[in-house]
């Protein structure tokens, strides 16, 4: 005992100790395993392999000897030996976490990547979180978001284990959704465990978020090499590789999967998401159907049949929802989706209070879900104006890249975005892409590198010409891999980029911005009965959908003001009305020669990832453009906050 209380002290002396103890016991284990220890603080193992390999042939089912036997072999340099020694410690006792986070070590030495990765695996499912943490922990279960990062952080300055206070940072910054002091964190735990698989995939799920394929890709790669059938990784790559355009070799690792696990829903989700994209209602039909059939009570399952346009709800279907829906435990997380594909359902049927009463219930579950100041984004708009005044552009008149490459699509969701892509995608000088990322990404690169400066965007006063040049040129290289089909100009149908039309002006003085713009109870209804994919935060509460487009409106109405003219605005009923006449004047604002096949536009078999991939494969209709009046009596709380901007919203027949 007094020999151990000197090994982080004093190592010689605990040696010297440990080995008085062996000349007189030479079959004590805990001496033994003391001496080496010793032996490896001081650098010295070689003088002690002798007596641990005594020790190991005489105590041959101890896991622990083994692991002592592993870690001096690797310390002197004998890695095949560590590695025979380690395998044994684990094959002992499975349970051993030091053990298998040696032999990952070991393993990662020799190259063997995806050993040392499972290897690791096996670590992390063991390994226990360090006890100097637990007060970080408990703040982060209680939600006390800033009580835990504050105690990370003062125990890394005290000294603690880097790769937990690093992990705990990541999922500290995930819940409050910062996406770059998580892919930090992500970073540092990398960087000190290489073989961290959980920190991997977070970055790849991150990466995914953020549109950054590529960059995801090579990750996923190396999660597959070491488990090729993990469920979770192959949906990932299929995520990845829609981002990445590549939808059919997407399809083929679905059914590839699939053929191999037919009965795992999850798949079948997936794999009709994939055919509704690439166009294919019926087989996502087909596939969603399936999925319901292996998980009867699987939420998003019922929502994404629900919300194919193609597909309309029996009354069995009906009923199956709601006995579903009665059968669920209060706290599953597939009651969201139940609830709004019940909603739809009755919607489809006329009923429309009962409709409105569980899109209610499903919008409360979802915004329950996540932190949302919706008082932010109209702080940001304040400082948008303050920042971006006419003089600021006039100064700035000749910055930035000067082609018209890139065209701007902005706005809310459900307000017809979609349908400006799918008409300027018909035109034979356009490409349609996707909601690229890399607008959103670049402002919160700005905003994370102004904590000693001005903040975002008024920090985009300190940028110089060569810097607004250099953004330019990034992006349009990151958009360069989504530009298949090589033409002149491309669309980038990111609708949350008006929070960025100031940088988008500095990059880009030549480019065509069009805001897509829908009457905002219409566009607020729209939103609120939709279940959106991660991120559209200020969908699920009527007075917040209202406050975001006031907030919306003012900024477009302050950039019509510094730069009028330089946006233009489609409304979508008038799109819908008087379809050939603004289509034309889309293309003459956008300086492209009229083409009959951009009024002709649901001919076209591109692929379009979004929401409205259905509707616009159809020629343009008009049922839904007054859709929100049958729920008109509920929406008080919409009116009231948007006030005069119903009011004074344009009429068009």
């Amino acid at each position: 005992m007094r020999a151990s209380m000197l090994l982080e002290t004093e190592p010689a002396a605990a040696a010297r100790q440990a080995g008085e103890i062996l000349a007189k016991e030479p079959g004590s284990e805990a001496a033994g395993l003391l001496l080496s220890a010793a032996c490896r603080r001081l650098g010295s193992s070689a003088s002690a392999v002798g007596a641990i390999e005594s020790l190991a042939l005489a105590h041959p089912r101890s896991a622990i000897m083994q692991l002592e036997l592993g870690c001096t072999y690797a310390a002197c340099g004998r890695m095949e030996e560590a590695i025979v020694a380690l395998e044994r410690a684990v094959a002992l006792d499975s349970g051993l976490a030091e053990a298998w986070r040696e032999l990952s070590a070991q393993r990662l030495a020799r190259g063997e990547t995806a050993l040392a990765d499972n290897a690791y695996t096996r670590y992390r499912r063991q390994a226990l979180n360090p006890p100097d943490l637990a007060d970080a922990y408990a703040a982060f279960d209680q939600n006390r978001l800033e009580a835990a990062e504050s105690l990370v952080h003062r125990r890394l300055r005290e000294g603690t284990n880097e790769v937990a206070a690093f992990t705990l940072l990541s999922a500290l910054a995930l819940r409050r959704g910062d996406d770059l002091a998580e892919e930090a964190a992500l970073n540092q735990v990398l960087l000190r465990a290489p073989c961290d698989g959980s920190a991997r995939e977070q970055l790849v799920r991150l990466l995914i978020r953020q549109g950054r394929a590529a960059e995801a890709l090579p990750l996923l790669e190396r999660l597959l090499a070491a488990e090729p059938d993990h469920g979770d990784f192959l949906m990932l790559k299929v995520g990845a590789m829609q981002i990445a355009e590549l939808h059919d070799e997407g399809l083929a690792i679905i059914t590839r999967f699939l053929s191999d696990h037919p009965d795992d829903a999850d798949f079948w989700l997936l794999a009709g998401n994939q055919q509704r994209y690439l166009g294919h209602p019926s087989e996502a039909i087909d596939c969603y159907r399936r999925a319901i059939e292996l998980r009867p009570g699987f939420g998003m399952a019922y929502w994404a049949l629900s919300n194919l346009e193609t597909f309309r709800p029996s009354a069995a279907h009906l009923e199956n929802m709601q006995r579903q829906l009665k059968l669920l435990p209060p706290a599953s997380s597939d009651i969201t989706g139940l609830e709004f594909a019940i909603g739809r359902a009755l919607e489809d049927r006329t009923e429309f209070a009962a409709a409105f009463e569980h899109y209610t219930r499903g919008n409360g579950r979802a915004r329950a879900s996540f932190n949302y100041d919706p008082r932010a984004t109209t702080a940001f708009v304040q400082r948008f104006k303050a920042t971006f005044t006419g003089d600021f552009f006039s100064a700035r008149a000749d910055w930035g890249h000067a082609g018209s490459d890139p065209i701007f699509i902005v706005g809310l969701p459900r307000s017809g975005s979609t349908l400006i892509e799918q008409i300027l995608a018909s035109h034979s000088g356009v490409e349609g892409t996707r909601e690229l990322v890399y607008i959103p990404t670049m402002a919160r690169q700005l905003a994370g590198a102004a904590e000693t400066a001005a903040r975002y965007p008024e920090n985009l006063a300190l940028l110089g010409k060569s810097d607004v040049e250099a953004l330019a040129a990034r992006y349009l290289a990151s958009a360069r891999t989504h530009r298949r089909l090589g033409r002149a100009r491309f669309i980038d149908k990111m609708h949350g980029n008006f929070v960025s039309i100031g940088l988008l002006r500095l990059m880009f003085p030549r480019a065509a911005i069009i805001d897509s713009r829908r009457h905002p109870m219409a566009s607020g209804f729209a939103c609120y009965k939709q279940l959106f994919n991660p991120g559209m935060n200020f969908a699920y509460d009527l007075g917040e959908l209202g406050l975001y487009y006031r907030d919306y409106a003012d900024l477009m109405d302050h950039v019509d003001t510094v730069l009028p003219g330089r946006v233009y605005r489609v409304h979508y009923e008038r799109l819908v009305a008087d379809t050939g006449n603004e289509v034309r004047r889309i293309l003459d604002y956008c300086q492209l020669e009229f083409e009959p096949e951009c009024l002709r536009f649901y001919e076209n078999r591109r692929v379009a990832q979004t929401i409205s991939s259905e509707q616009v494969r159809r020629p343009i209709y008009f049922e839904g453009l007054d859709q929100w009046r049958h729920f008109e009596p509920w929406l008080g709380p919409l009116r009231a906050t948007l006030g005069d901007l119903v009011e004074s919203y344009p009429r068009f027949k």
